[in-house]
């Protein structure tokens, strides 16, 4: 976990640097305050990934960051030690906050809160707040200036996520939806309208593991939504994603695949594979990570060791017994 922290910090820092390198002029764009909106798109592009996905992983690795400085402290490891755990866990932070996809952010501090109330479990809950509260501290200065430098982000969580919701299913009816509403929550709910009617047309089998998207580009023609059929919106949501694709039994294959991290997790009380389950289970909510391949391979690595080191455990407690 170290390893993978530290690592995929340094190699997302390595692309930052070029990206402000070879991409002056947005970096000058965005410090002015143009077209923010694409700043994470654009760097995730950069990478060759989407945004949501880069974010699943770095929010990931900065809850993971968060835990081993708790750690460090608890363990009462060397100076320079904590002073280097603290970097990385400061510099993964504004990697979520850089890409700036929503779902990321929420699940960090889910995740923060996840670690603090498993540590509080563990140790002195009074130790545990002393510890936290410079970290809050850290969290709330790092939050702050980025705020200041992004003002866009305050309309991103309040206006823009949750404006012209009494459109749904009627993004047509906008001025140019494309521009106010690409990314917007009315856009998803949207797409799930239509997915989930289309699926409960072809119950109890779905349309095919082949034919969904092209069946939910159909359906959006027939009932006349012309920006979604324009730019053939993906579900955007596993679950109905394969409820579309399977029918019935789609759903519950995904909820038992993901559920198996969260059984891992809570059985070994570990705060860190409960945080992946949180966050692995929401983000396929808003999204379709098991239909990518960087989704599949990043779930199954971990869960790999996840059950790996569950097995090592109750190896060990049998043994002790």
């Amino acid at each position: 976990m170290k390893i993978y922290t530290l690592g995929t910090t340094l190699v997302v820092l390595f692309f930052f640097i070029r990206f402000n390198v070879l991409f002056p002029e947005l970096m000058h764009k965005y410090l002015k305050g143009i077209h923010l909106w694409e700043m994470g798109y654009q760097f995730g592009n950069s990478l060759g990934i989407h945004a949501p996905a880069l974010n699943m992983h770095l929010a990931f690795v900065t809850v993971s960051a968060f835990y081993f400085v708790i750690r460090s402290f608890k363990d009462h490891e060397e100076l320079k030690l904590k002073i280097c755990t603290i970097l990385i866990f400061i510099f993964s932070f504004f990697f979520v906050l850089f890409v700036n996809t929503r779902m990321a952010l929420v699940n960090v501090f889910i995740g923060f809160l996840i670690v603090l109330f498993y540590a509080a479990k563990q140790d002195n809950f009074k130790k545990i707040v002393l510890r936290g509260l410079p970290l809050l501290a850290l969290l709330t200065i790092v939050l702050f200036l980025f705020v200041q430098k992004d003002p866009y982000m305050k309309e991103k969580y309040s206006s823009v996520s949750f404006a012209y919701m009494d459109k749904v299913g009627k993004l047509d009816e906008i001025d140019h939806p494309e521009v106010k509403v690409f990314n917007s929550l009315v856009t998803r709910v949207s797409i799930w309208k239509s997915a989930w009617e289309l699926s409960l047309k072809n119950l109890p089998f779905g349309v095919g593991a082949s034919d969904g998207k092209t069946e939910l580009n159909k359906y959006y023609k027939e009932t006349n939504q012309k920006f979604l059929a324009k730019y053939e919106f993906p579900t955007h949501n596993q679950f109905l994603d394969f409820l579309l694709k399977f029918g019935i039994l789609g759903p519950f294959v995904v909820l038992f695949y993901i559920s198996i991290i969260g059984y891992l997790g809570f059985d070994l009380k570990n705060a860190v594979i409960v945080s992946f389950f949180i966050i692995f289970f929401t983000s396929n909510l808003m999204d379709d990570f098991l239909l990518r391949f960087d989704g599949i391979a990043f779930s199954g690595f971990w869960v790999s060791i996840f059950a790996s080191y569950w097995m090592q455990q109750k190896s060990a407690f049998i043994k002790s017994t």
